[in-house]
């Protein structure tokens, strides 16, 4: 971990994930996409995986959508937050700025079979839009 980093902390009780805190100040242009540095790294016990997910203020009030995240649980390199500035300004995040959160869930992992065909459901092939407004 960073000297200057600071961990990770729920902001309320019953909270599902925990914040991510920027260890640099950056400034993402418009349309830009960055790194953000955390200066923290963590173990994710195994048959866990931390996934990163936006900060709702910072989608809606500013424009920054975080990219998302897969930190398997044998990663133990440093934990970083990939955003793009979707507004039509620039922003600056500062040391210490909340960038993201993390969630911790358990992993399942699904059998991967090849088959011929698919069985019939009442949705069958409907995507995008498909069921209406």
């Amino acid at each position: 971990m960073h000297p200057d980093a600071k961990l990770p902390t729920y902001a309320h009780n019953g909270d599902a994930g925990f914040d991510l805190y920027a260890i640099e100040s950056v400034t993402i242009r418009v349309s830009e996409r960055v790194l953000v540095s955390t200066g923290i790294s963590m173990e994710i016990p195994d048959g866990y995986v931390g996934l990163i997910w936006d900060k709702s203020g910072l989608s809606m009030n500013h424009g920054l959508k975080n990219l998302g995240g897969v930190v398997d649980a044998g990663y133990r390199g440093e934990i970083k937050a990939g955003m793009v500035n979707l507004s039509a300004e620039d922003y600056t995040i500062t040391v210490g700025h909340k960038v993201a959160q993390m969630l911790i869930q358990k992993v399942e992992h699904a059998e991967i079979t090849e088959v011929a065909e698919l069985s019939d459901s009442t949705r069958g092939k409907g995507g995008f839009g498909s069921t209406g407004k």
